[in-house]
């Protein structure tokens, strides 16, 4: 059974903006090849943290939205434990409610596109 998912995973940000495209592209390859369905993506960019982390106080922050099975969900995160270019990374699975919240939130945010 598969499910819908969100993923926001922090970057050191000692890498260059290349070197984080590459980070992302190799999570996304491992969803893809996994049999994950990518429903949206966001690239943050270099942000602030909240607290530092590894002595770092900003990060790459990137955002994917997916449909796959649970058990990918664990391999993945067993990539993100193993890479240290990973600082910290939360996936959660998405409930209805989440799913049209993200939805709507994408449409105000293309509307404001729209209008400035």
């Amino acid at each position: 059974m598969t499910n819908r998912y969100e993923t926001v995973f922090i970057l050191t940000p000692v890498l260059s903006e290349e070197q984080a495209k590459e980070t992302v592209a190799k999570f996304k390859s491992l969803l893809k090849d996994g049999g994950a369905k990518m429903h949206h993506e966001e690239d943050w960019g270099l942000r602030k943290l909240a607290y530092p982390i590894q002595k770092k106080s900003t990060g790459f922050y990137h955002l994917v939205e997916f449909e796959a099975e649970g058990s990918l969900i664990a391999d993945m995160e067993l990539a993100f434990r193993r890479d240290e270019r990973v600082i910290r990374f939360l996936t959660v699975r998405m409930d209805k409610h989440a799913i049209e919240y993200a939805e709507k939130r994408r449409s105000n945010k293309s509307k404001e596109k729209a209008n400035a």
